[in-house]
């Protein structure tokens, strides 16, 4: 891309709410340039899973056929294993429709394959290797005249990570779904309210063995909780540890985290000899709940992990971020399809809609972080402490299973599932069939 070009929309980050939003945004008809820091979109994502709702979004945008053409595993039940017994959490079987599970796909494959369909559309285009440097601002004076800071976002300021060279684009609409430690927003002066969080989390992967148990399942023990995602020939695993403990438990040197690994899961102990390879292959996620009080300025809006950084319980910070863009398209596209500056209400139009359910999840969140979490990290595995009981909640799911359909239900769809605008919906045609 030339410098100093110009687009109707410009979107900054290529994850999934900014893949979405571009290719919906196409699909109105309008220009639209999503600015992607990286080359590609080959990076280990962790949170790779696809909720019920994203596959019925897919579906209706006529991407069914070609995401299920992607190898995958699914979840269709969310249980925990405690020392007294396993628990149910989430019986998704009981979601009905198309999709009562959850899919687990290598992020990349997701975005490469929004990538592809948005690509058809006329008005869409993909800058790769675009760092995003600052923002593009209107003058503004004061009611003297005189000059002043925070006139209307006017596009955005970036450099290209393949030889340095410097551009801007000028856009009507400069949407950030750049992430938790987005700079846009860091550029436009808006910092989100933080909750805090009582725990990190280590992700690293384990081989898996054919007779391992299938699907996905939380361990919990006396002081330690391990989650295990089940990607086929390999777990990938968390392993939740209290928030800043990340120095001083590397001290410790990966024999003890090895032997914490055998002793909470003791099946695991037949290939923990050589895996972890080393505490290189132990990434570190510094949980985060943080959530932007205004999510837009003249020009811009915020939206995703952007606007709430989600923590990783349930793994529903992905599914919300889509169901942000979709919301954020549907909204836009009268003022879009007008011309000229978008009126800052359509942003709050959006800001609005999204807010209750952000708020919900983010309240659940903070109730597991507090009330299950932080117990089990405080509990010192004393010998003399009877084993780990489930807590009452999953006594009451375990006795009534019907009641299970409630908690997929929040994970799996959402509060507030949004769906796919007609004007955006597509039928399956040679190029979407995935063969």
């Amino acid at each position: 891309m030339a410098a100093n070009e110009r687009t109707r929309v410009a979107i900054v980050g290529g994850g999934p709410a900014g893949m979405f939003l571009g290719l919906l945004v196409a699909r109105a008809g309008v220009a639209v340039t999503v600015l992607e820091k990286h080359a590609d979109f080959l990076r280990d994502f962790r949170g790779d899973t696809v909720h019920s709702s994203t596959l019925t979004l897919l579906d209706e945008l006529g991407l069914g056929p070609a995401f299920a053409a992607i190898p995958q595993r699914r979840i269709t039940s969310v249980s925990a294993q405690l020392d007294s017994g396993p628990a149910i959490i989430g019986d998704l079987t009981r979601l009905g429709g198309t999709h009562p599970h959850i899919a687990l796909v290598p992020q990349w494959d997701l975005l490469e394959l929004l990538a592809r369909a948005a690509e058809r559309e006329p008005g869409f285009q993909l800058v790769r290797n675009a760092e995003v440097t600052g923002l593009l601002r209107e003058a503004a004076t004061n009611d003297d005249g005189a000059a002043a800071d925070g006139g209307r976002v006017t596009g955005v300021a970036w450099r290209s990570r393949e030889d340095g060279s410097e551009h801007t684009l000028e856009a009507d609409l400069v949407v950030a779904c750049d992430g938790r430690w987005s700079p846009v927003r860091d550029a436009a002066g808006l910092t989100p309210r933080t909750f805090g969080a009582p725990m990190d989390l280590w992700w690293f992967r384990l081989p898996r063995r054919p007779d391992d148990p299938d699907g996905g399942f939380g361990r919990v023990s006396h002081g330690q909780f391990l989650i295990m995602i089940d990607r086929g020939d390999y777990w990938q695993c968390g392993y939740i540890i209290r928030k800043g403990a990340d120095a001083r438990l590397r001290a410790e040197g990966l024999d003890a985290f090895r032997a914490r690994l055998a002793a909470i899961q003791p099946w695991l102990a037949d290939r923990l000899g050589e895996a972890p390879p080393s505490f290189d292959d132990v990434k570190l996620l510094d949980v985060r709940l943080d959530r932007l009080e205004r999510w837009h300025l003249p020009g811009l809006l915020v939206i995703g992990d952007a606007a709430h950084a989600m923590s990783p319980v349930g793994g529903v910070g992905i599914n919300l971020a889509i169901q942000d863009a979709v919301a954020a398209a549907r909204a836009l596209r009268p003022a879009l399809g007008r011309g000229g500056p978008v009126p800052e209400s359509v942003l709050q139009a959006v800001q609005r809609r999204r807010w209750w359910p952000t708020v919900a999840v983010q309240g659940f969140q903070q109730a597991a972080h507090w009330g299950v979490v932080r117990r089990i990290l405080d509990d010192d595995g004393g010998a003399s402490r009877v084993p780990t009981r489930a807590p009452l909640p999953l006594r009451v799911l375990s006795r009534y299973p019907v009641l299970q359909g409630l908690p997929a239900r929040f994970v799996a769809v959402g509060p507030l599932p949004e769906h796919a605008p007609r004007w955006a919906r597509r039928k399956p045609g040679p190029l979407d069939s995935g063969s």
